[in-house]
């Protein structure tokens, strides 16, 4: 068993994916987790899985570290309802904003600076697709952003606690304050989800010899799509002044490209979409890389497979048994045939020999 920084009880309010995983991670850690959620029946499966206990009042220990994990437009309220029903307990909350929960607090008349300081706003950067308890895994946070958004009145008690928790999952830590914080994720969390849930209304009424053409271009433009509305409508309400400047700057780039494309033979167009394309490569290029590193281009070594059970399994033994390491791995489906195309990233240095490993072992190289 992991060493751990937390000592417990721990209390998770809220069982959906994100409090559902938070005691998973915790539970697996040998960590006594108590489980609450106003649905027993999200309450029950989070216990079924291994989450934790489901916490009875009156009669569980009181807990030494209270996790909100509630919608945003509840956050506030559970949390104030936290801090005054468990009185030493430090009371972090992981919604995906945290000014408009923070300025809740702060105007509750319930709350004074002692309750206050017991609380740490906080925001781990992981998620699925997929909501609910049934979705949560344990290794959820592991190696992702966990971002802590202390307030000038947090005691560095109730600090350190919340850094314990995400250091405890697996998460590394990050410190901003809430209005960082939010400006921060509607660039690189909220703003990508509206375009992504834009671009993917554009198909609603595609005729289906269209869809057919697909690929995986497509398919991760559009993958964020597919999560739960009704989360978003609360987290892009509550982050709204963050997202409306970055919105003008997406309409402003459309306006631009409308008018170039409108005319694309028109003097400068082409230099104009060259500009616009650049910038995007430009933008893209400035994303960390592997563990947070700086980018680095990789060479890409595309093998054809067989639809059909162990293959991608032992390509992954033959890429090891060549000494090459993986930097990155996707998979592409052909249309129409029972083929796919694995996409293996590695260093430029050892495309080569990779490719020429693989050839031996009669996999399907495409040079």
């Amino acid at each position: 068993m992991a060493a751990t920084h937390l000592t417990g009880p721990v209390l998770v309010i809220g069982t959906g994916l994100l409090g559902a995983s938070v005691g998973l991670g915790l539970s697996r850690l040998g960590l006594p987790v108590w489980l609450s959620d106003t649905s027993p029946t999200a309450q029950q499966v989070a216990q079924d899985i291994g989450a934790g206990t489901i916490y009875a009042e009156g009669t569980s220990p009181e807990p030494a570290l209270v996790v909100v994990a509630s919608p945003p437009d509840v956050t506030a309220a559970v949390v104030s309802r936290a801090l005054r029903d468990h009185p030493l307990a430090t009371v972090v909350d992981i919604a995906s904003v945290k000014t408009s929960i923070l300025r809740g607090l702060q105007a509750d008349p319930e709350l004074g600076p002692a309750e206050l300081s017991r609380y740490v706003g906080t925001h781990p950067m992981a998620g699925r697709e997929k909501s609910g308890p049934a979705a949560a895994r344990g290794e959820l946070f592991t190696a992702m952003p966990w971002v802590i958004c202390a307030h000038p009145g947090s005691a560095e008690d109730s600090v350190r606690l919340a850094g314990s928790l995400a250091i405890d999952l697996g998460a590394t830590v990050h410190r901003l304050d809430a209005g960082e914080h939010d400006a921060a994720v509607a660039l690189v969390s909220h703003f990508p989800q509206i375009a992504s849930s834009l671009l993917a209304s554009r198909l609603l009424n595609a005729p289906a010899h269209a869809l057919g053409l697909a690929g995986n271009g497509l398919r991760d433009t559009t993958r964020i799509a597919a999560s739960d509305p009704r989360l978003w409508i609360q987290i892009l309400s509550h982050n709204a002044p963050e997202l409306v400047g970055i919105l003008h700057g997406l309409r402003e780039d459309l306006n631009r490209l409308i008018a170039t494309l409108e005319n694309p033979s028109g003097p400068g167009a082409l230099l104009d979409l060259a500009e616009l394309m650049g910038e995007g490569n430009a933008g893209q290029a400035r994303i960390p890389g592997k563990h947070g590193a700086p980018p680095q281009a990789f060479a890409v070594v595309t093998v054809i497979v067989d639809d059909k059970p162990g293959q991608i399994a032992q390509l992954l033994v033959d890429v090891a048994t060549a000494g090459v390491n993986l930097e990155d791995l996707r998979m592409e489906h052909s249309s129409g045939h029972k083929v796919g195309m694995v996409e293996l990233s590695v260093l430029p240095g050892r495309s080569q020999e990779l490719m020429e490993a693989l050839t031996e072992r009669s996999w399907k190289v495409v040079q």
